[in-house]
């Protein structure tokens, strides 16, 4: 299910990057705004129903009420990327702050010029992080190295060109002279993989790598991270057991 719904969304992503386009998103690309879709519209009468004669519990403020949220029951429909209200429209380099601070690339909290690359960076973070984010998230305006995951995630000189480079270190600091008040969280990606093992494990774990770099450059289109092996692998298996059955 998590291979399907990502590959789709990458499916739609490039449709988009393809059109000249930039969701960004005032949520970004997260499992906020990647939305199942509705085959049996029955389900919503069933909510209905439970509504009338199950209310859910809620909290009555003298100005609203705020509702607990409730299951909604499975369906089968196909997943649906929303939220295009912050969308960027155009070919050319933008500039400015956006995307949440959780799901920010580098090239945004750096104040550097961004395109389509910072939507890729945000599938890498929702994969590897999911709901949560990037906890220690930094703000474009101001840098918090000792409260920022990324230098320790990434490696402080992974694909970094000089001008980079030196960005990173006024913000973060050097690996070697780090004087931090709090210490950087030690971060891997193979940390984040401890539910799955063995090839499931080396596979997933490749994914988020080809995705978060420093570089936008060095991160793959959504076209070429729709067909990755991690989310290949399901239909590359069916397809070798109908051959040898």
């Amino acid at each position: 299910m998590l291979r399907k719904s990502i590959q789709l969304a990458l499916i739609s992503l490039a449709f988009t990057h393809q059109n000249d386009v930039v969701h960004t998103g005032y949520l970004d690309i997260s499992t906020n705004i990647i939305l199942q879709g509705i085959k049996d519209t029955s389900i919503l009468c069933q909510i209905e129903d439970d509504e009338l004669t199950r209310p859910i519990a809620r909290k009555i403020l003298d100005d609203r009420e705020i509702y607990f949220s409730r299951l909604v029951p499975l369906s089968a429909g196909l997943p649906v990327l929303s939220d295009f209200g912050e969308a960027r429209i155009g070919a050319t380099k933008q500039k400015g702050d956006i995307m949440p601070g959780i799901y920010r690339a580098p090239e945004v909290i750096l104040d550097m010029e961004w395109d389509n690359r910072v939507d890729i960076w945000s599938i890498g973070v929702m994969v590897t992080f999911g709901r949560n984010g990037i906890t220690y998230g930094a703000s474009a305006s101001r840098v918090s190295p000792e409260k920022c995951e990324i230098p320790q995630l990434l490696g402080y000189r992974s694909y970094l060109c000089p001008s980079i480079s030196l960005l990173v270190d006024i913000s973060y600091g050097r690996i070697g002279n780090w004087k931090g008040s709090i210490p950087i969280p030690e971060q891997s990606f193979e940390m984040r993989a401890q539910r799955y093992h063995g090839d499931n494990k080396e596979l997933f774990v490749q994914f988020p790598k080809r995705i978060m770099c420093w570089l936008p450059e060095a991160r793959p289109s959504a076209e070429k991270l729709a067909y990755d092996e991690f989310l290949m692998q399901p239909i590359q298996t069916r397809t070798r057991s109908s051959h040898s059955s």
